[in-house]
């Protein structure tokens, strides 16, 4: 395809996943609304779009096996959800599933009440805790009379945890939490790139509980948007579709019904007169006036090997994880599933990472009388895992199933899904990696912009978040602005 066919512009989007999909969406929008004819084209190589969003519908069981839902006050992902016409699809959390556990010594102890992203923000149930000694609490209460940090370089989660409540809180509280969201570890990942409120409070409040307890007080007023969302989940965290995330991939596909797919792997980009040339795999060209990347670091890297500024996204370090879900006769369990499930500190040396009883979290997931149990397996550290069959990592999955909740019924069945080099590890300074890249870009290879989860937020919502900037920016790019 010329670039310059019949004065059309071209915009190639590199890589089918949320990112590169709602890329697409938006520069087509944008494009139309400044009346720029253009043609789209998606580059993607595998069989399937979507990339780590995957719904299974399985004998009546709506089962994740990617990502299972995204959070509701990140407004990215409702605007898009308004925007396809899929409002009536938004399904919340069980309002009554709203206990949470944490493993500790072997046990499944209830997070006190007032934890907002394992930082107490009510101090008598924090007190009252087991998952805290006396020693680690008075070392917590520290915080209210410890100084802000002035140093104004970035710091890693873990040290600022500890810097600010102590290493019991991090340890059994804070870092299976936080440390969850990546499969990270603490120590290495960038405050300024995954949690950068947590410095701001500090800055503003000279104390993290003090500052997280008054945001709780003082929530930010309700966007609009928030009116599409159906009146019984606006008080919900999170959100999904009644049918399943891919609900929102097929709202795209259908929306780009006139874009040109293309399934091929990009192995080379260089520049050519005002635009691009990109070489695919079977040794074709495409040409192109815009590219918008929307790739893995790692798959990202070796198209912009000559770009200083670009070698670190071939050195970012990706976690494995898998996902194992377990169907199961309700009746038949032991354990009431009395909440949204567990998650497992490091130092319990467990096989799994977390556990979410999905059918109590989301009623939409089972048919009556079916529960359905969601295992999570792998984080920085713990990779040791993939060179297990199938066979043997559901076997360790029910062992910890059976230590921790008393379940040794056999599933109805079980379903294993392997997620390789799926979590990108933004690790201390990885912010300013960005901005170096983005400017590099900018005066080496204008027109080619970078968005998808090595950047700025793994969440579907800072996935969509950073493709509509990069399809903004292209569409301002091809007008001239």
């Amino acid at each position: 395809m010329e670039h310059t066919e019949n004065g059309r512009k071209h915009v190639v989007v590199v890589g089918g996943g949320i990112s590169g999909l709602s890329a697409a969406f938006y520069v087509k929008r944008a494009l139309d609304n400044r009346h720029i004819d253009a043609d789209i084209s998606i580059v993607e190589k595998s069989d399937m779009f979507g990339g780590k969003i995957r719904t299974l519908h399985r004998d009546g069981f709506v089962i994740e096996q990617g990502p299972d839902s995204f959070l509701a006050r990140k407004l990215p992902m409702i605007e898009l959800t308004r925007d396809l016409g899929l409002e009536r699809e938004l399904t919340g959390l069980n309002p009554k599933a709203n206990k949470t556990y944490i493993v500790h010594k072997g046990k499944l102890h209830r997070m006190p009440r007032g934890l907002s992203l394992g930082v107490p923000t009510e101090i008598k149930p924090f007190i009252g805790t087991n998952l805290i000694s006396p020693v680690g609490k008075a070392r917590a209460a520290m915080d209210y009379v410890l100084p802000k940090r002035k140093e104004t370089g970035d710091e890693s989660v873990g040290d600022f945890f500890e810097r600010r409540l102590g290493k019991e809180v991090l340890r059994n509280i804070a870092e299976p939490i936080l440390a969850g969201i990546y499969a990270g570890d603490t120590y290495k990942l960038s405050l300024e790139a995954t949690f950068p409120q947590f410095h701001q409070i500090e800055q503003k409040y000279g104390s993290l509980i003090k500052g997280m307890a008054a945001g709780k007080l003082n929530p930010p007023p309700p966007s609009k948007l928030s009116e599409i969302i159906p009146p019984k989940d606006r008080s919900s965290v999170f959100l999904t579709y009644r049918k399943g995330l891919v609900t929102v991939l097929e709202g795209l596909r259908n929306e780009l019904q006139d874009t040109f797919d293309i399934k091929a792997e990009v192995k080379g980009l260089e520049r050519d007169n005002d635009g691009y040339k990109l070489w695919l795999d079977e040794g074709e060209a495409i040409e192109a006036d815009a590219v918008i990347m929307a790739l893995p670091a790692y798959a990202m890297a070796p198209l912009l090997k000559d770009v200083p500024d670009a070698g670190w996204l071939g050195e970012m370090d990706y976690v494995s994880v898998a996902n194992v879900v377990l169907a199961y006769d309700k009746e038949k369990l032991s354990h009431p599933l009395d909440g949204s499930g567990f998650v497992i500190p490091r130092t319990e040396g467990r096989f799994i990472t977390a556990c979410t009883w999905t059918s109590s979290k989301w009623l939409h997931t089972a048919p009556d009388g079916k529960a359905l149990i969601r295992c999570y397996v792998g984080r920085s550290g713990d990779q040791e895992w993939k060179e297990l069959s199938d066979e043997e990592i559901v076997f360790r999955v029910k062992r910890d199933l059976f230590e921790l909740m008393g379940i040794g019924e056999e599933p109805l069945f079980v379903e294993v899904t392997r997620l390789n080099r799926s979590m990108p590890q933004y690790e201390v300074g990885h912010m300013d990696r960005i901005r170096r890249l983005k400017e590099r870009l900018r005066t080496d290879l204008p027109g080619t912009f970078v968005t998808g989860a090595a950047f700025e937020g793994v969440g579907i919502p800072d996935c969509v978040r950073q493709a509509k900037d990069a399809a903004e920016a292209a569409a301002s790019y091809l007008s001239g602005v």
